[in-house]
């Protein structure tokens, strides 16, 4: 009998080393579950343990196309059976719909873009034509930036439409939003361990790349081969007790997400614009080494308390690898 531990659900193992580390730092037991292919034997029971959802909604630019089915009915099977499951099945839905984020954000009363869900091709160009211009295109299953695109005259939206560069998003659906100017050139990722504030990261734009992802798996050299100067740092002067903190720890626990990042604008206009919740979020190295508080180390903490309240230990040794598909 495998003795109870954390598990972690994902796609790619490729974000995994930083929590690996720090759970063996933290002396909890954990074991990576890669959702990629595999079978779910319905009528047996699951391991003993707490699960770790970090489904990724760009896991289908990874080939990973069934990914978001197999964690639907992996989460649904294991809450069937009673186990505890952070980030559970509802949260995948949030995960995977940028219409469900922006929703649950608007009617928690925080200021969101201006936004029109579009359903295939047909609507597109009547749609663009109700913003001004810029705006911009996003994919409702988004991550990685996909889809994100600025557009400065319709004639140019049009030809992008009826083009072979156009971007099928992987649901079909298309957002249309307006563009929002920043007063300084950077963004804000808040992020959160146990529904409450770990500290927040100030994201240079300047370059004007929409692919935000703190991860090292993300970081890419310069044209000489160096390293980039960094792109993240902490913002010291944004903390638990401010009131957007405090609007996001609410609506995380009303939306039961323990573990989440999620990021906001500060407009030339004067306004605060949230436009994100991400719900696999991953941690900066950079932005790690200069923080007193640890991201993954939270999470290590958050997870081995979960599992000494319901078994009474921190896990067995270290499993060997990670495992592919269904544990029973």
């Amino acid at each position: 009998m495998t003795r109870p531990r954390v598990y972690v659900i994902h796609d790619n193992p490729e974000w995994f080393p930083p929590l690996e580390a720090a759970f063996d730092a933290e002396g909890v037991s954990v074991q990576e579950v890669l959702l990629i292919d595999g079978a779910i034997a319905l009528d047996e029971t699951p391991p003993e343990g707490v699960f770790w959802s970090r489904l990724s909604a760009s896991a289908h630019t990874r080939d990973h196309a069934t990914t978001k089915e197999f964690t639907r009915a992996y989460l649904t099977w294991l809450e069937s059976w009673g186990r505890t499951v952070v980030n559970g099945r509802s949260v995948v839905e949030l995960e995977v719909s940028k219409v469900a984020q922006h929703a649950l954000l608007r009617t928690a009363g925080i200021d969101v873009p201006r936004t029109t869900a579009v359903f295939g091709r047909d609507d597109l160009l009547r749609v663009a034509r109700t913003f001004p211009t810029p705006f911009i295109t996003k994919h409702n299953q988004g991550g990685k930036g996909l889809g994100v695109r600025r557009f400065d005259s319709y004639d140019d939206f049009d030809a992008y439409v009826g083009s072979a560069a156009f971007e099928e998003p992987a649901d079909g659906i298309t957002l249309i939003q307006e563009f929002l100017t920043a007063r300084e050139p950077f963004v804000t990722r808040a992020e959160f361990v146990d529904g409450r504030f770990v500290y927040a990261v100030r994201v240079d734009t300047s370059a004007g790349s929409f692919e935000l992802c703190p991860a090292d798996a993300c970081a890419v050299p310069g044209a000489d081969g160096a390293t980039p100067p960094p792109l993240f740092s902490r913002r010291t002067e944004i903390t638990a007790d401010h009131p957007l903190i405090q609007a996001y720890e609410k609506l995380l626990r009303r939306a039961n997400v323990q573990i989440a990042g999620i990021e906001f604008i500060e407009t030339l206009d004067g306004r605060t614009v949230t436009y994100d919740i991400n719900t696999n979020t991953n941690y900066n190295p950079d932005v790690e080494a200069e923080s007193p508080v640890s991201g993954p180390g939270s999470i290590a903490r958050f997870l081995g308390r979960l599992l000494d309240a319901e078994y009474g230990v921190a896990g067995g040794p270290p499993a060997a690898g990670s495992q592919t598909g269904a544990l029973a």
